[in-house]
């Protein structure tokens, strides 16, 4: 026995050694070895803007600077591929920029906000080319900026006009036994409607119908200035499919050239006075981008404006790159607002909401902070219900005209199984010491008393909303509540009704934080700064794929979309402030 100990003993010792010495190995690379290499920018180059890995304002950072070494090094924030380009219009070795097939996870309002310094770009008198082998509508959006515009001779042009689709699961339940049952204070509240209906209703309809107008008129707008072309003759173009082949994308003028990408790239050459048969110097946006953020110049000031970015569904716990937590939220303020060098705060909000009760913390501290230092808001493609809850007592906010907003409005779900348990043979029963005692059980029918209780909780959280945004809007709250429903609105149409103040974007709102502030040089912060523990750490490792991915790659990209919304769904707890929809223009 003690000799089969002492291998035991021999064996747990062996075992402690190599993990010991296989992460001392790691942290050494990543000290000694994990540095990126220095990028160099040639002569006479050309950024290649590709856009697939972008798909958050802010890439995030850790509290810990050991998560950071093992962070992604390439990740990189839309924010960063901006400034990027700010500095490319006076970097002497850049001529111009190239949009190459490009296929991008941004939405509208990040959209427009590259397209509007890709414009600045061009001014400054360099050259923006585009080519696809087929554009989507939200890619040739952002790509009517460029000229000329190329289109592969066998590709396609999607240029339509837009559409939500909606599915309902009434009869589903029915026929399953399994029940979402539903309490809600909103008429437009229709994130519930599938639960509670076969069919949209006419308010889900109207709200629907007049958000996507709004955004198809911002959007067209922009690309009858790009491309000369009457707003008229685009929706003249989108009813008859008339640009659905590369000919008749170029007879209606929408793009310049049908060639394959070698013609492109002896365009390119001959903008650039290269020879034919030779290499052009090109660079990636993200090489570019990360050599911006490691050479750009800080000036001498004193002064500095956070830029806190809230990103992502509302969450109780930490929160990350993608979802809004208390957590990282609130020490983000606390640390703004106490540090004396920060001047003025700008909430960069991108979420369609979430926690009701999350929300409502973050608000707390934004009102806590706004008392010592001027809060501005800066909406991004969303800031709807509870997006919309933490943003309302800013001095000012800032939207987009395709920005999604408002939706103040309250739901609950809770699933119920009472009728599946039936049917299969099972039956609940229950011992309780007081009447109200067992609170609420899925394998039992909702009973009124306890619905009519959730309901009074639901109506509390919507008034406590509606005040804040009355407060927050210097409204009445009967003016806030005619407004508020759950509808959900555009940029565009929440400036004229009084829930936000400018249009604009994150770059408009530093400004006007920094007129509020009182102070003309200064430098930008960027938060949160995530709390991350061992695991997190782990999980980026190269060999650590995480469940997810694993998921991802075998379900493929859409189906892996739709689990994720049926998970969202199930982790939904307690009431939600959180839009009714989402909204994928393509």
């Amino acid at each position: 026995m003690k000799f089969l100990g002492n291998v035991f003993a021999t064996i747990i010792g062996l075992f402690v050694f190599l993990m010991l010495f296989f992460f001392g190995i790691l942290i050494i690379v990543a000290i000694f070895g994990g540095e990126p290499e220095t990028v160099t920018v040639k002569n006479n180059s050309v950024i290649e803007l590709d856009l697939k890995n972008i798909k958050y304002d802010y890439a995030g950072k850790y509290k810990d600077p050991w998560i950071n070494i093992f962070s992604d090094k390439k990740s990189v924030g839309l924010t960063d591929v901006i400034s990027a380009i700010e500095d490319a219009k006076t970097d002497s070795d850049i001529k111009g920029i190239s949009i190459l097939n490009d296929e991008s996870s941004l939405g509208m309002a990040q959209s427009k906000a590259l397209r509007d310094k890709l414009e600045s770009f061009k001014k400054s008198g360099k050259f923006v080319m585009a080519y696809a082998n087929s554009y989507s509508q939200k890619e040739y959006y952002l790509n009517s900026v460029a000229s000329p515009i190329y289109l592969n001779p066998v590709g396609e042009m999607d240029f339509k006009g837009l559409s939500a689709e909606i599915l309902f699961f009434k009869d589903l339940q029915e026929k399953s036994g399994v029940k979402m049952e539903v309490i809600r204070h909103g008429k437009y509240k229709s994130a519930v409607e599938p639960f509670l209906a076969n069919e949209m209703s006419d308010a889900n309809r109207e709200q629907t119908s007049a958000l996507l107008n709004s955004i198809w008129n911002s959007v067209a707008a922009e690309i009858s200035k790009s491309r000369n072309i009457s707003i008229n003759k685009l929706n003249e173009i989108a009813n008859g499919l008339l640009a659905r082949t590369p000919e008749m994308a170029k007879e209606q003028h929408l793009v310049d050239i049908i060639a394959y990408e070698d013609v492109y790239h002896d365009a390119i050459r001959k903008a650039l006075k290269v020879e034919k048969n030779e290499e052009y110097n090109k660079i990636s946006i993200f090489d570019y981008t990360k050599k911006a953020m490691t050479t750009s110049k800080i000036n001498d000031a004193k002064d500095e404006i956070a830029i806190i970015y809230a990103q992502g569904e509302i969450q109780s716990g930490e929160g990350d790159v993608n979802t809004i937590g208390e957590g990282s939220m609130r020490r983000s303020l606390q640390e703004a607002r106490e540090n004396k060098n920060i001047k003025a705060i700008v909430l960069r909000v991108d979420s369609p909401g979430g926690n009701a009760l999350t929300s409502d913390l973050i608000w707390r501290e934004v009102e806590l902070t706004k008392k010592l230092k001027p809060v501005v808001v800066s909406m991004g493609n969303y800031a709807a219900s509870g997006g919309y809850y933490i943003a309302c007592n800013a001095h000012k906010i800032f939207a987009e005209n395709t920005t999604i907003t408002g939706s103040i409005g309250v739901f609950g779900i809770l699933p119920n199984f009472s009728k599946l348990t039936s049917k299969i043979g099972i039956n609940a029963e229950q011992v309780n010491t007081h009447e109200n005692s067992a609170g609420y059980s899925p394998f039992v029918p909702l009973g009124d008393k306890f619905k009519a209780v959730t309901l009074e909780g639901v109506e509390h959280i919507y008034s406590t909303f509606v005040t804040h945004v009355a407060e927050g809007r210097k409204m009445t709250f009967a003016q806030v509540d005619s407004i508020a429903q759950g509808r959900v609105w555009s940029g565009s149409q929440a400036i004229k009704i009084g829930l936000v103040d400018k249009i604009g974007g994150l770059n408009d709102a530093i400004k006007e934080a920094a007129t509020l502030a009182k102070v003309k040089k200064y430098n930008t912060r960027n938060y949160p700064e995530y709390d991350k523990e061992l695991e997190d750490l782990l999980a980026n490792l190269p060999f650590a794929q995480s469940k997810e991915s694993f998921i991802k790659e075998e379900l493929g990209e859409e189906n892996y979309k739709v689990l994720q919304e049926i998970k969202r769904m199930q982790s939904q707890k307690g009431v939600q402030t959180m839009m009714p929809f989402k909204i994928n223009i393509r």
